[in-house]
């Protein structure tokens, strides 16, 4: 697909508005694939982004969990890192002021194995020079305390999003997980205590074995799953929740091309996060955001949010609509 040649026809408006957050495209990078962003400076132009997720933070430096760490498997990964990261303190004082040089929005992931710890955190990070949000992680699989012990629960999923939100007037976004019964159940309160934007999916989880030494791949048994294996999950789950909640969604899960992200905008989703993808190409987000701008130029649109959220149902059973999941096949 080429590039339209006529100068007189202006191109594609890509912005998105995310509730408080205003983005020049809508690609940005999943947490935890994307380093601090300065790891992948050399491979990619980090300013072409519409918004830069970076490592989850915690409180204190973390070591993460023994090797082997991270297995592949059909069509995607499972990773037990375990949360890995360099703490609040090294992160505001070596990777943020390097951030702050950079044409792009910079999004805190934050995790805690306690509320206290969330709270902490956002005080911390909270009017941090070049800090644009935070994301709270309440959905990582392959830690055992905190993590998805949190967002699998409304209540506690309510509790989390409170506790942050006392602490910081920044732009707060929920990251949830698929690993529960009602996604829509845990968006609704997340978004009731306090969230801007919700994010969805975090990895699912998973695990992987070896027939011949009959041991778990993994030396913490259980990962999490991503790649492309997820994103028909992933879509579920964003097709639930933007039905769901009244605040902007940003979907993830098995995104490797401008028709993959198209996907999930075309569902509701107003941005994407890529993950995975970023493994296999660093320079995969610049090529999802051209992709992009030259979809829209071929269908003659003339602006990302036009198509966003333009899922024809029509054609439907009447009942499909309200069915949303609970039909037996």
């Amino acid at each position: 697909m080429e590039p339209n040649p006529d100068p007189t026809i202006a191109a594609p408006d890509l912005s998105v508005q995310l509730g408080p957050l205003h983005l020049k495209n809508p690609v940005m990078t999943a947490s935890g694939t994307f380093g601090y962003g300065e790891e992948y400076a050399s491979l990619t132009d980090l300013g072409k982004l519409g918004a830069l997720v970076v490592k989850g933070i915690s409180l204190l430096p973390r070591a993460g969990n023994p090797p082997p760490r991270i297995v592949e498997t059909p069509a995607g990964m499972i990773n037990a890192i375990g949360l890995e990261n360099v703490g609040v303190e090294v992160f505001l004082s070596v990777k943020l002021p390097y951030l702050c040089g950079l044409d792009v929005p910079v999004i805190a992931n934050i995790f805690g194995n306690t509320i206290e710890e969330y709270a902490g955190l956002a005080e911390r990070l909270d009017g941090a020079p070049g800090l644009t949000a935070m994301e709270i992680n309440v959905s990582c699989p392959n830690v055992k305390e905190g993590g998805m012990v949190f967002g699998t629960d409304p209540a506690m999923t309510a509790k989390v999003v409170e506790a942050v939100r006392r602490k910081t007037s920044l732009p707060l976004i929920t990251k949830l997980t698929p690993n529960v019964t009602s996604i829509a159940e845990i968006a609704r309160a997340a978004e009731g205590a306090g969230s801007d934007i919700l994010s969805c999916i975090n990895t699912v989880a998973a695990m992987a074995v070896d027939v011949y030494s009959k041991r778990p791949r993994l030396a913490n048994i259980f990962g999490g799953l991503s790649g492309p294996a997820i994103r028909p999950i992933a879509l579920r789950c964003v097709y639930e929740v933007t039905r769901a909640v009244k605040c902007p969604v940003i979907g993830i899960g098995g995104i490797a091309s401008a028709a993959d992200a198209l996907e999930f905008m075309l569902i509701g989703a107003r941005a994407v996060q890529v993950g995975t993808a970023n493994f296999v190409d660093p320079t995969i987000t610049a090529e999802i955001i051209e992709g992009i701008r030259l979809f829209l130029e071929a269908e003659k649109i003339a602006a990302l949010s036009d198509f966003i959220g333009t899922l024809d149902t029509s054609c439907l059973f009447p009942f499909a609509e309200d069915a949303c999941g609970s039909i037996e096949i």
